[in-house]
């Protein structure tokens, strides 16, 4: 972490590219990655769409899951999974604490 005083952060800012190092930047990138930018954007895209596509699918399975409706069978694995309710309720319990 930086051994800054408070008081000398906002002037970090200062240290980032401005306007004209992003301009040349984005030239140098284009000399290198010049050829290959197409492709590289059109695979960017397609993982884009492929993404959205993944995210769209969860959702829909998750509403269709939620909007159906519980069956007989479904309440009864629930309840079985749940076991038995416990005897003499809540006002047995008084005065028991984790070391009695």
């Amino acid at each position: 972490m930086l051994d800054l005083p408070l008081h000398l952060l906002p002037k970090l800012a200062f240290l980032l590219p401005g306007h004209s190092e992003w301009i040349v930047l984005a030239i140098i990138g284009l000399l290198i990655f010049g050829r290959r930018l197409p492709e590289v954007g059109r695979n960017l895209g397609r993982s884009i769409v492929e993404f959205k596509r993944g995210i769209k699918g969860i959702g829909d399975e998750v509403e269709e899951e939620a909007s159906k409706p519980a069956t007989m069978r479904d309440l009864i694995e629930e309840e079985e999974g749940q076991g038995p309710p416990p005897q003499g309720g809540a006002s047995s319990n008084q005065g028991a604490g984790p070391g009695s």
